[in-house]
């Protein structure tokens, strides 16, 4: 694995050299080009003026900040200087938190973070242990790409991992969203509710976490390229049933999902049947 990010984590005067990679692997995602539709060519874009038409060069075009409706102050490369920050190549830890105090919105890209050489995996697995024993979580600032990034670190199996962090002002308010209301939930419903709830608790490893639609998607590229008719089947749309109905049915049939299946003998039900007729002969 090929570090994306070599520095330190510093937190009061404890150091730890570490390197940074890539947690995501995007290799599986699969990506197109746009073509011509007569010639199969690749389309290439070009930029002009919205209102002359006029086709432009790169040093034809400025960058600027809309202030007003139609009114834009233009910044220069050199205004972007003027506010770059000097990376330092280390991740400063501001504190430690209970990791359910950092809301699951801010969360955005995570990494793997690593110890840098033998030296310091001692230090970095007294910080996992640490973090690990305390149910805590680092958060923290570093400087990457002239950049300001707020960082959270987590334990994970035996290493660390880094996410970065959204700003607060970044997330929208839930309450935001249209028809939420604080209606009373009916109780025997509510009771029906949990009880569906209860017989559907699994582990989060038993879940299936396949990515379906690009195996589907890679199948259709695969039968197009050999030239073969692809056939698709229409799903019903699920019928609407009363609330209670479809409670008792899905707890029913939740139960039944987790029946234990019955050891297989050998023998089916027919020959042991004519072994008892024999006996009784």
């Amino acid at each position: 694995m090929r570090a994306i990010w070599k520095g330190h984590i510093q937190f009061s005067l404890v150091t730890i050299p570490i390197r940074i990679y890539n947690a995501i692997d995007t290799s599986e995602k699969l990506s197109f080009n746009l073509l011509s539709k007569e010639t199969h060519n690749q389309v290439k874009y070009e930029k002009r003026d919205k209102v002359t038409g006029d086709l432009l060069k790169t040093e034809d075009i400025v960058k600027g900040f809309q202030y007003e409706p139609g009114q834009y102050v233009i910044i220069e490369p050199e205004d972007f200087d003027k506010v770059k920050l000097k990376s330092t190549r280390l991740i400063e830890i501001e504190g430690f938190v209970d990791a359910n105090e950092v809301h699951p919105t801010l969360f955005d890209s995570p990494y793997f973070a690593g110890p840098d050489g033998d030296v310091a995996a001692k230090t970095y697995a007294l910080l996992c242990k640490a973090l690990k024993e305390s149910g805590k979580v680092g958060v923290g600032k570093v400087v990457l790409r002239d950049r300001e990034s707020t960082v959270l670190l987590t334990p994970h199996e035996k290493g660390l991992l880094l996410y970065k962090l959204r700003f607060p002002n970044e997330v929208r308010n839930i309450n935001e969203v249209p028809n939420l209301s604080d209606q009373e939930a009916d109780v025997e419903q509510l009771k029906m509710a949990n009880m569906l709830v209860d017989s559907m608790t699994k582990k989060f490893d038993e879940i299936e976490m396949s990515d379906q639609y690009n195996g589907a998607l890679k199948e259709m590229i695969d039968a197009k390229i050999e030239g073969k008719e692809i056939v698709t089947i229409e799903e019903e749309a699920p019928k609407v049933v009363d609330i209670m109905t479809a409670l008792k049915a899905s707890i029913d049939k939740a139960k039944a999902d987790k029946k234990p299946m019955q050891k297989a003998t050998g023998e089916s039900e027919e020959i042991i049947t004519s072994k008892k007729k024999r006996k009784s002969a």
